[in-house]
């Protein structure tokens, strides 16, 4: 442990201004066990999508995989904190679980550390190396400040904790908003608003009373241009959506975009002037029977491809995008089906700002707790996250 001068209540030391009741210490002091020996991992290859124990590894997904290999169980002291030495990320991991691809690393705090503190601490460091992807090299000289009473790293990890199951719920909203939207646009665009009978056609099942048209029949397909040099607030749009802005507008109607090249038959829709650059191609309306928006929705479910074409980059053709077939209701029920998207849109983008917001106030409360700028006595973090 490190000695430091008292001031104000605080105390500096080399990694800045700590409570005086707190205190820091290497990284080495603050552990027992650092890794595991790579002869007990398991390989990527060997990763199966069921079994009996799962698979932690240095990856995104916090259960890689599963294994039926007991021998590969770690066995060691639970919980353990999981660090990726080449991805960086952290994960906390409180059950038996077989250790998966070269790079992983398990960390087992000693007892002076709660361990889910010193998983968050970790988490709010940052960690760069210099030129080469092996950050654990750097992680080992970092220097852990923590409260010297264990309860209030307990208490730390309770606010960070409840935050964090927040967000975790907010994902499954978002999840299962993304999955009745999917399963709602299939049911729309092939049984309509009324329950009337269906029909078979060439694109499959819809109600008997609409029809099947084609691009050509409404609109145009007009090929984007260059990106202008004038940079200003008109959003220049790629085959992936908006990627610049420019001064000018190229058209100044609503218009579905599609991309040419790159990511070929990617489809965004524009009500406010904008410029499609020369990757792309757009709609100009000869008839005003179909509605921009009704058509986007229904060419998201049934997106284009280029990949058939011979080329070393997918490219979508003209006469794909003239000849695309789309279902023809009425306009009124066009625009019934488009608002009912709609809807379902809006509490889409709901839940996602509610979880940015929330994302935002773990990062917040992760640097203000682990600084003890805030203290646990003094926070009602039920209320913050209303």
């Amino acid at each position: 442990m490190k000695k430091n001068s008292e001031i104000n209540g605080f105390k500096q030391t080399e990694i800045g201004a700590i409570p005086k009741d707190w205190d820091i210490a290497n990284f080495k002091e603050c552990v027992d066990k650092e890794s595991i020996s790579r002869d007990i991992k398991i390989p990527r290859g060997k990763y199966n999508k069921a079994g009996k124990y799962p698979i932690i590894d240095q990856g995104a997904e916090f259960i890689a995989g599963y294994t039926d290999d007991k021998d590969k169980l770690y066995l060691g002291s639970l919980p353990v904190i999981v660090f990726g030495d080449h991805t960086r990320i952290f994960k906390f991991v409180d059950f038996p679980f077989s250790v998966g691809a070269d790079g992983t690393k398990l960390i087992q705090p000693k007892d002076f550390l709660y361990p889910k503190f010193l998983f968050y601490y970790l988490r709010g460091l940052s960690i760069e190396s210099k030129g080469y992807n092996r950050h654990y090299k750097y992680l080992k000289e970092k220097i852990i400040a923590f409260p010297l009473q264990r309860t209030e790293q307990q208490k730390i990890s309770s606010v960070l904790s409840k935050i964090q199951q927040t967000i975790e719920q907010q994902d499954k909203i978002i999840q299962i908003t993304k999955e009745l939207k999917k399963s709602l646009m299939n049911k729309l665009f092939t049984e309509g608003l009324h329950g009337e009978a269906q029909k078979e056609t060439g694109i499959g099942l819809m109600p008997k009373r609409w029809d099947v048209k084609k691009i050509s029949q409404f609109a145009k397909v007009k090929y984007g241009k260059q990106k202008p040099k004038i940079v200003g607030p008109i959003p220049v749009v790629g085959s992936s959506g908006i990627y610049a802005g420019c001064k000018d507008a190229l058209i100044n109607f609503p218009t579905l975009i599609v991309g040419r090249k790159g990511t070929a038959g990617a489809v965004h829709l524009f009500l406010e002037p904008c410029w499609p650059s020369d990757t792309t191609f757009y709609l100009e309306w000869i008839s005003d029977e179909v509605k921009p928006k009704f058509l986007y929705y229904y060419m998201l479910t049934h997106l284009l491809s280029g990949e058939h074409a011979k080329t070393t980059m997918p490219s979508l053709q003209r006469q794909d995008l003239e000849g695309y077939a789309f279902p023809f209701p009425s306009e009124k029920e066009q625009t019934e089906i488009a608002d009912i998207v709609d809807k379902v849109n809006k509490k889409l983008s709901q839940a996602e700002a509610r979880k940015q917001t929330l994302q935002s106030l773990f990062k917040t409360m992760l640097n203000q707790l682990m600084t003890g700028r805030i203290r646990v006595k003094d926070l009602d973090f039920e209320e913050a996250i209303r």
